[in-house]
């Protein structure tokens, strides 16, 4: 079994849940950490076992023993460091939102490309036993088609100007950080929707805290998704259709719960907790790929992540979310 060294670009509390879950995988090398902040990649590196530290991004990408890195940077900062992991011709997986905007997406998927490397969205849900289950009773046909679907993600974080979830110079805003998920599940459950309407309401920084979006599609199915830092109600799907409705939710990385309501029927209920918050899977995917020659996901396609990326500045044109200087 081949090892791939890993590196970390941006130590912080998602790199944190990334590790945690590749220390589980036997084909992993935990090998260097890079940040802005020497005392911060030390730090992380002593923490979690990582074999070297890098002071700057730049170091960290030039490393000719590093393969694989994991970017966890601000939303705003995913297209630059990316560009430069590959560049460096670095296998890389980068945290959702993949970038800003299509164009940087783009560039993103042409520059993998062209150094043959590896390029993957870090998408949580395709790799997670709730979503799978779901998948496979939606395509086994007894519910019917889908008429509706319904997905949404709110709560109320500490409020700080600067984080980077309220900062537009970050990607602020609830649609890149949760909004992404539902935006997620009706792409995976229904497809790219034909239009989209969206209303938007913006905080003091400029950046928007609650957004409420309407797709349709031209064969009638439709969907709400709702993301908000104003209330507090959750995590979750509701799929409506022609004999019964499922549910998909969790909490926020685990407690992975899928219900299903055929009508005349009794509920059935199927829970899961995987280990390391499901991160794991990502990993190995990477890993699994990289064996096979592939330079990208069939998971996680990077098809999916233009779809994705596209759908999300639909959303953001409709709503007058706008990011100065990206857009």
């Amino acid at each position: 079994m081949k090892k791939y060294k890993w590196g970390i670009l941006a130590p912080g509390k998602m790199s944190a849940k990334f590790t945690k879950g590749l220390k589980l995988l036997k084909n992993t090398e935990l090998y260097a950490v890079g940040s802005r902040d020497l005392k911060r990649a030390r730090l992380f590196a002593s923490d979690y076992g990582f074999e070297k530290y890098y002071g700057s991004y730049e170091e960290l990408a030039s490393d000719k023993s590093l393969e694989i890195v994991y970017i966890a940077s601000p939303h705003s900062y995913h297209h630059e460091h990316t560009m430069l992991c590959l560049r460096n011709g670095k296998n890389v997986i980068c945290e959702k939102a993949f970038a800003l905007n299509a164009k940087e997406v783009k560039e993103m998927v042409i520059e993998a490309k062209k150094q043959n490397v590896f390029l993957m969205e870090a998408l949580w849900p395709p790799f997670q036993p709730f979503y799978k289950k779901a998948n496979e009773i939606l395509k086994s046909g007894i519910l019917g088609k889908i008429v509706h679907l319904d997905g949404y993600f709110s709560f109320i974080p500490p409020y700080h100007p600067d984080d980077r979830k309220f900062n537009l110079a970050l990607g602020g805003g609830s649609l890149l950080d949760i909004g992404i998920y539902p935006v997620i599940d009706a792409l995976t459950f229904l497809g790219v929707p034909s239009d989209i309407k969206a209303t938007a309401i913006f905080g003091d920084t400029g950046s928007e805290e609650s957004l409420s979006v309407i797709f349709s599609y031209q064969d009638g199915r439709m969907a709400s998704l709702y993301s908000s830092f104003r209330t507090n109600i959750g995590i979750g799907c509701e799929i409506y259709c022609e004999k019964g409705n499922l549910t998909v939710t969790r909490g926020r990385d685990m407690n992975q719960k899928v219900i299903l309501e055929l009508h005349g029927s009794e509920k059935q209920e199927f829970v899961f907790n995987p280990p390391a918050m499901g991160y794991h899977w990502e990993g190995e995917e990477v890993m699994k790929c990289l064996d096979k020659g592939l330079i990208e996901s069939p998971v996680v396609p990077l098809s999916f992540s233009l779809d994705l990326i596209k759908t999300l500045d639909r959303i953001r044109k409709a709503a007058g979310i706008v990011f100065p200087g990206r857009d």
